[in-house]
């Protein structure tokens, strides 16, 4: 039986990502050495690393003074490199969900931080509006996708003040002004490769400015001068990012990926908002996340919420329960996430309301 994957991540990967993956475990680069193998210095490997920065440019459109990164430690990592390289004495930071609270804690380490809105009341079934970023501010940061509540931010905010966005899970779903950024970040198991990479945009002229002394590790600086192999970068992941570019080039870029996903996701909350049965958590549909669609059963349903994972798996559907914070279903629909998965989904949504 075919396999049809909500995961939130790690989580669906291309056919095309994953058989040039295996192929080169087995055989990388006709060096008749695996990749698993490889040294990272070889020239074999500098290409593909080369490549995929290159391309990440290409895609997104990044201008000159930018450079991009691939580094470990996951978004994590980010919420304490950030404040790290850039905040100097006080962030703005928006509080739309448990990452974007988890980045918050991190900065509060480095500097002041002005929390400028949060929808942490309503357990972040919304996104805040109406707030001020203040003007003294070293830049303002946000989370663009919550994948755990289902909300998520699809436009460039404009603010007087540098931007740093966690971009992890809907990267590559949107065109982007890089150009308002000091610094994007994104975990690359969702959108792009296997968990262990994250890609980092950092802009030039936002380094070297704060005084504390960074860890060689922690310092921006040190990668971009090093071109991500100060240390042993992760070589798979990297390979697979590489491949998952590609086949995002062949498709015809940012462009056609956003038409996709809109599409996927208007036929899934449509199959929400006409259910008698199911209801989506977050009920604005300018906040609702083209990425991540949460949704539950109606009160007097709820009993049926075992029933109809046990329902849906038996039709090849996996992943679609809902983080324990929130409850329900889950279901991710990221970029390699193809319509006819959704419409399998849908059809069981369908069938399970019509027998009970």
């Amino acid at each position: 039986m075919k396999k049809h994957n909500f995961y939130a991540g790690p989580s669906i990967l291309s056919q095309y990502t994953i058989k040039n993956t295996a192929d080169a475990v087995l055989n990388f680069a006709d060096t008749g050495l695996s990749l698993l193998e490889i040294s990272h210095r070889s020239k074999e490997f500098q290409a593909v690393i080369d490549k995929a920065a290159a391309l990440v440019k290409e895609l997104l459109n990044v201008p000159e003074g930018y450079h991009v990164l691939f580094l470990g430690g996951g978004a994590s990592l980010q919420f304490c490199m950030v404040p790290f390289n850039l905040l100097k004495t006080k962030a703005a930071y928006l509080d739309t969900g448990t990452w974007a609270n988890k980045a918050i804690k991190e900065a509060k380490i480095f500097g002041e931080v002005d929390v400028v809105a949060s929808s942490k009341d309503a357990n972040y079934t919304f996104i805040p509006k109406d707030y001020t970023v203040p003007a003294d501010v070293d830049y303002f940061h946000y989370t663009t996708n919550n994948t755990i509540y289902g909300t998520e931010i699809r436009r460039d905010p404009d603010v007087k003040v540098p931007l740093v966005a966690d971009m992890s899970s809907d990267i590559f779903s949107r065109e982007i002004d890089i150009r308002k950024y000091d610094a994007i970040y994104a975990g690359a198991q969702k959108n792009l490769a296997p968990a262990g990479v994250t890609i980092v945009i950092v802009k030039e002229d936002a380094l070297g400015h704060v005084d504390r002394p960074i860890p060689t590790m922690l310092d921006y600086r040190t990668h971009v001068s090093k071109g991500s192999m100060f240390n042993t970068p992760p070589v798979l992941p990297i390979y697979s990012a590489l491949q998952t570019l590609e086949y995002y080039k062949q498709l015809g870029g940012i462009p056609e990926l956003e038409k996709r996903d809109l599409a996927k996701a208007k036929a899934l909350y449509n199959a929400i908002d006409e259910s008698k049965m199911f209801v989506g958590t977050v009920t604005n549909p300018e906040d609702r996340s083209i990425m991540n669609v949460c949704f539950v059963m109606r009160p007097e349903y709820q009993e049926l919420e075992k029933p109809f994972i046990d329902f849906a798996t038996s039709r090849g559907i996996v992943g679609i329960k809902g983080h324990r914070s929130v409850g329900g279903f889950r279901a991710s629909l990221y970029n390699a996430m193809p319509m006819e998965s959704v419409q399998v989904l849908i059809d069981a949504m369908k069938d399970f309301e019509k027998a009970n």
